[in-house]
């Protein structure tokens, strides 16, 4: 597996590789191609996906990507097939169960399944192939493309500033003397750590704008090494994790590792005051968060979901690419979630500041940066 040791290597390989990327789509409602053809009818497409070891009931990006696929075969009238991973000795095996099975199209949810999505592809140029969180690259992590596999991206740094600004702002109204947060990630890919920069970065254009100085635990950016648990589905091990950090005096805590964040929502429930960021969907409409929903101060949001029901629309339409779909806040492929029960809690001002940000950032003068980032031009 080339997965840990090329982190690093590829989150620089992935920026590169990437200059021409296709657009995300700009609103979830509208009508996708093929939609009014074939909405209620039985179509010859086989659709199929394989997750990760969180499995499509994790809550976080699974989930969201099989809601994608669910959507696309209510609307689209395709067959779908899935592949349910509990295990990452599974992935080989599990993607090529849908070779078999004679799927048109084969998504990997998840960074982690690509070895397996890229040998597939090669394997079998005649399916195509899509890959959720990350793009593809050889056994000496060079950047390489596939006619028949598209990576599916999101500029995550973007809503994680958002994020990042908020929870700053949030921990000094919780602790005016001593404001923290703090953030923690599954494993150091790309995917993962794009999150902690704009988390990050979002801190710090905080403490610029208010003369404040919020504390970030978990990440150095210009080191880019933290916090790392080590999988994505240990929740005792979010718990621990979010212990040591609220026993240091953070306020908020962004877990960037799935469903291993019901884990900081847990230790979060025991301290008064401190509050959770979820990743990837709306951890506040979860039904496994509906006990500690209260907590979730906001979600950054990777819509998952549209970019695999746009991604099936267009291939069974035959219009499959392998561009690069990339999710940025112009395109509404990444957001932060409403403040839920936060919203009449959280200072307005700083509510407008955030909003004011958004505008900023999908207007191009503001830039967030990461080395995890993909070109959008």
């Amino acid at each position: 597996m080339k997965k840990l040791t090329r982190a690093a290597v590829l989150a620089t390989a992935t920026a590169l590789a990437l200059a021409a990327c296709a657009a995300a789509p700009e609103d979830e409602e509208t009508t996708e191609p093929g939609a009014e053809e074939t909405a209620g009818e039985t179509v010859d497409y086989t659709a199929c996906m394989v997750s990760d070891e969180g499995g499509f009931d994790d809550a976080s990006f699974n989930q969201s990507g099989f809601e994608g696929l669910e959507r696309a075969e209510s609307e689209l009238g395709i067959q779908v097939r899935t592949a349910e991973s509990s295990d990452p000795g599974q992935y080989e095996t599990n993607v090529d169960s849908m070779v078999q099975e004679g799927c048109n199209l084969i998504i990997g949810v998840g960074f982690a399944l690509e070895d397996a999505i890229e040998m597939a592809a090669q394997a079998n140029p005649d399916i195509d192939f899509a890959l959720v969180d990350s793009a593809f690259s050889d056994a000496d992590f060079n950047p390489v493309t596939y006619d028949n596999a598209k990576p599916l991206l999101f500029n995550t740094q973007e809503a994680a500033f958002l994020a990042g600004y908020l929870a700053a702002g949030h921990a000094v109204a919780t602790d005016a003397e001593e404001p923290k947060v703090a953030t923690y990630g599954g494993m150091p890919f790309p995917s993962v750590t794009i999150f902690m920069d704009g988390f990050y970065d979002g801190v710090m254009k905080y403490n610029e704008d208010s003369g404040t100085t919020v504390e970030v635990l978990g990440w150095d950016k210009e080191a880019q090494n933290g916090s790392m648990i080590g999988n994505f589905s240990d929740t005792e091990a979010g718990r621990a994790t979010t212990e040591t950090f609220i026993a240091s005096g953070a306020d908020v805590i962004l877990p960037v590792a799935g469903p291993v964040g019901a884990g900081s929502l847990n230790a979060a429930s025991q301290t008064e005051g401190v509050s959770v960021i979820w990743v990837d969907s709306d951890g506040y409409m979860q039904a496994s968060n509906a006990d500690t929903k209260q907590l979730i101060l906001t979600s950054i949001i990777k819509q998952i979901g549209t970019a695999v029901f746009d991604t099936i629309a267009t291939a069974a339409d035959g219009g499959f690419d392998a561009a690069p779909y990339v999710g940025t806040l112009e395109n509404g492929g990444v957001d932060i979630a409403p403040l839920h029960d936060f919203e009449s809690t959280v200072d307005p001002a700083l509510v407008t500041a955030v909003d004011d940000l958004r505008e900023q950032i999908i207007a191009g003068d503001l830039v967030v940066e990461s080395v995890s980032a993909t070109p959008t031009e």
